[in-house]
């Protein structure tokens, strides 16, 4: 069952008509929030309907749903992602949001960095990672849902648009959207004191309109389209083969066959890898080699790491 909101205002409860629909290339699930579908309504009940047929979409932002063994849709038709993440509780993973970025990239949806609580002390380490993001293009925002930080800059970027946010358990993204519209009360947790990792308190993705202050001081709210999806502890990329993922790293794409052995290399060892020396020389910061590197091997392995 699937609530759609409808032109008229109304939200109605949809089943899935026919096989075919139920089967969309073969995800987890099969639709998602962001997604425009047609429907017939009930004749007995206004408030019931069946979707019908699904409008094709501009993009869709995807994970590999390891439990389930198939791709999970967490948004679609998307404007922004935004890739929270926090200095500490829960502690900062840079894969995590590198992976999300590489998704991104393939999906052809501009992600931005958001790294929440920010009220907490970031350290050396962790700056320098986001500094890296900035100096690749990304936009980065320092935001605390707790003291107001930089959420003025981030309602401006959210205006207008439909946006998905993504993170792990206990970023704080359910916190982020009840402070930019205290209309919106949704529900917040703790962290495992055992494990330092939220708890899911978002069980499904949800679709959510926000009116956000007005920079220019009106009284008149401007409106924007957000969407909350669970937290996901485990991150991992979808239908990116090893060979193709430097195309989805900012610093790499520019050296991808470039190298002496051409399309070929695999940019691990060979002789006149352009990759390896522009790791070597700074151009590319070790680190996010790590992450290329380490996320080739388990596309390759089929085996996944937190």
């Amino acid at each position: 069952m699937f609530a759609v909101e409808c032109a008229d205002g109304c939200i109605r409860q949809c089943t899935l008509k026919g096989k075919k629909l139920k089967d969309i290339q073969g995800y987890y699930n099969p639709l998602a929030p962001g997604d425009i579908v047609e429907i017939g309504t009930d004749a007995l009940n206004d408030n019931q309907g069946q979707i019908i047929a699904l409008i094709p979409r501009k993009n869709e932002f995807v994970r590999w749903n390891v439990k389930g063994r198939a791709p999970q849709l967490l948004a679609a038709n998307l404007d922004y992602l935004l890739c929270v993440t926090t200095p500490a509780e829960p502690p900062f993973r840079a894969r995590f949001i590198d992976r999300a970025l590489a998704q991104a990239e393939y999906a052809g949806i501009e992600p931005v960095i958001i790294c929440n609580k920010c009220d907490l002390t970031i350290d050396d380490e962790t700056a320098a990672r986001l500094d890296i993001w900035r100096a690749l293009g990304y936009r980065v925002l320092r935001v605390s849902a707790r003291s107001g930080q930089g959420l003025a800059e981030l309602a401006a970027l959210l205006a207008g648009k439909l946006t998905a946010f993504i993170g792990q358990s206990g970023v704080g993204k359910s916190s982020i959207i009840n402070a930019l519209d205290p209309a919106f009360t949704l529900r917040t947790a703790g962290l495992s004191e055992k494990y330092g990792r939220g708890t899911h308190t978002t069980t499904k993705g949800i679709l959510l309109h926000l009116s956000l202050p007005n920079p220019t001081g009106s009284e008149n709210k401007l409106p924007a389209s957000v969407i909350d999806t669970p937290g996901v502890r485990r991150f991992v990329v979808h239908d990116i083969a090893a060979e193709d993922l430097a195309l989805y790293f900012k610093e790499m794409k520019p050296f991808v066959g470039t190298c002496a052995f051409g399309m070929s290399c695999s940019h691990r060892s060979e002789p006149g890898c352009r990759i390896l020396e522009a790791v070597r020389s700074g151009v590319i910061a070790q680190c996010r080699y790590d992450s290329w590197s380490r996320i080739c091997d388990e596309i390759i392995s089929g085996s996944w790491n937190d």
